[in-house]
């Protein structure tokens, strides 16, 4: 390959195939449409999941269990990578973690696995029995941040009441 050879027959405005304009367009008659059918309408789409009547993946695969789609997403992190990670007596929390723990998450819940030697000031939603001890015995300090309010079924907001009738 040469250099001037690289961009050849490359088109920065292709223009569109303008199908149904005739025989010799080679895109005349049915447009590339077929012949039958509804596909030969005009708006009309195959629904994504449509396997020509044969019974639909979707239907054909068991179906076990619950997922919550409004569970909150926890994510755990070890006391021994916080021993790791951090220095003596610094404060470890959701911002400081930033970097380290990779994609959203609703609440920070710290594990007790791995030895704390360090003492550090710890800000998390939800601790284990073990971690909050490990914390504490090595001098450090426990932080339990309020994590998201939950919704109330069945309260509603007071109306405002107008006067008249």
């Amino acid at each position: 390959m040469n250099l001037h050879d690289v961009n050849q027959g490359i088109k920065k405005h292709k223009k569109l195939t303008r199908v149904g304009r005739g025989s010799g367009s080679g895109h005349g008659k049915t447009a590339g449409r077929g012949n039958k059918g509804q596909g030969q309408l005009a708006g009309w789409t195959l629904h994504p999941a449509f396997e020509g009547g044969q019974m639909p993946l979707y239907r054909r695969i068991p179906k076990r269990g619950f997922n919550n789609r409004w569970a909150l997403f926890v994510r755990t992190v070890n006391v021994g990578e916080l021993n790791e990670t951090f220095d003596d007596g610094a404060e470890v929390g959701p911002e400081t973690l930033q970097g380290a723990l990779k994609g959203n998450y609703d609440i920070l819940k710290i594990l007790g696995d791995g030895e704390v030697t360090k003492k550090l000031k710890v800000a998390a939603h939800r601790f284990s029995k073990s971690a909050e001890e490990k914390i504490k015995a090595a001098g450090g300090e426990v932080i339990v941040l309020p994590g998201k309010a939950p919704v109330v079924k069945g309260e509603k907001r007071s109306k405002k009441k107008t006067g008249g009738k």
